[in-house]
């Protein structure tokens, strides 16, 4: 059976190795020059950067998976270390190496910066969640169900927010409460310690997947078609014709923005939200505490340590930081980090619709379409979750099951 996978990010590349696994004669058509989507890598000023700073936990079962099955091993490429959020005005929340929930629970018990009242208030309110199976009656924002929880305090902007903001991309007063309680029920809710690990990237996006997925599927007789937009999709009785080429399926997983022009009916009318990714480059000797720190300021919202002095700052979601020049937000963020050094080099990259916006109760399409032999794949099409890397993987997969079946 001869396939097409349109679109070569994660959720693309997912489902191209799970149709070829599966035993089709698989092509692969992406628009761009690389594979990986919005997590990929660039040449930007001769260094290899990331076009943005993702963040991996343990939870991501099936990304971790799909980088095993296609030779990338997740324990030379990716830094485990146990949960930590602290930021700089002196909170700090670090999970032990203790079984869940114990480690949650030693976690928030030792936090600085908090009070025991708290504290308590709050394993309360995560016990009721979990007995409720992270379910809400009906969806409301984040703020909106802290609020009602009574998390009005420090955990609140230490923790939950900036938790928030991060999982999805989409500020509290906006975020979607039920789709923050799935990423709490699979990370920090979870039975498996394992699941609340940070996985901090030590090489770059390119990697951690796209590069060696398309080594490992041409390897297995894939064909992968780069700088190729793919303008027409019809059907026919037996399959599709994609610009013409027959298959006897296809899977699309282009970004949710440009899914309507090659197939109408998924047409989404999401909100978007943007990403600016700040890169200044200290000193070599220059590190943080710990490598993931929440900054709290004007405009900062979370630094990663790439090591090598070089610093990544990850603004997220729509505010004021967007009206401002690239020179004067790596200024701000420059200011904002009060080093003693001053950064050699600095390199601003924005993606104004990097996400679609988690809003509560947002319509998300299924992977089945009104054609039997066209599937949908994409973070947007895996409803449990916000937009991650995750989402993405596992969308794919699925779409390339339902196409195996046909």
């Amino acid at each position: 059976m001869k396939v097409a996978v349109i679109g070569g990010g994660w959720a693309g590349l997912a489902a191209a190795v799970e149709l070829t696994a599966g035993g089709t004669a698989t092509t692969l058509f992406e628009a761009g020059r690389v594979l990986g989507g919005r997590a990929r890598s660039a040449t930007i000023d001769g260094r290899e950067l990331d076009n943005g700073q993702h963040i991996l936990l343990g939870a991501y079962r099936e990304t971790l998976a799909l980088m095993h099955q296609v030779g990338a091993d997740p324990a030379t490429l990716l830094e485990r270390r146990p949960l930590q959020v602290r930021d700089n005005s002196g909170f700090r929340m670090a999970l032990p190496h203790l079984p869940a929930p114990l480690n949650l629970a030693w976690g928030l018990l030792a936090a600085r910066g908090v009070g025991f009242a708290e504290k308590l208030r709050t394993a309360l309110w995560m016990d009721g969640i979990k007995r409720q199976q992270f379910r809400l009656e009906t969806d409301t924002t984040v703020a909106a169900w802290l609020d009602a929880a009574g998390q009005t305090g420090a955990l609140r902007r230490h923790l939950w927010e900036p938790l928030c903001l991060a999982a999805l991309n989409t500020p509290p007063e906006r975020a979607s409460a039920q789709l923050f309680a799935n990423v709490l029920r699979d990370s920090l809710g979870s039975p498996r310690r394992a699941d609340t690990d940070l996985l901090l990237p030590r090489a770059n996006l390119g990697r951690l997947l796209p590069e060696p997925a398309a080594a490992w599927l041409q390897a297995h007789g894939a064909e992968i078609r780069l700088k190729t937009r793919v303008d027409r999709l019809e059907t026919t009785s037996d399959g599709v014709l994609v610009d013409g080429q027959p298959f006897a399926g296809v899977v699309i997983a282009c970004a949710a923005q440009h899914v309507a022009m090659l197939w109408p009916e998924a047409a989404t009318a999401y909100d978007y939200e943007p990403i600016a990714t700040i890169y200044l480059q200290f000193s070599p000797e220059t590190r943080l505490d710990f490598p993931l720190v929440s900054q709290l300021g004007n405009h900062g919202q979370w630094v990663v340590d790439r090591q090598g002095g070089l610093l990544a700052c990850i603004l997220s979601g729509h505010g004021d930081w967007e009206a401002l020049t690239d020179e004067a937000l790596a200024d701000e963020l420059e200011s904002e980090l009060n080093l003693t050094t001053k950064a050699s080099w600095r390199k601003v990259i924005r993606e104004k619709r990097a996400t679609f916006s988690g809003r509560p109760d947002i319509a998300r399409p299924a992977c089945t379409t009104s054609h039997p032999a066209v599937f949908l794949a994409g973070d947007y099409t895996w409803a449990d979750y916000p937009a991650t890397l995750e989402g993405a993987v596992r969308s794919g997969r699925r779409a390339a099951q339902h196409l195996l079946k046909i």
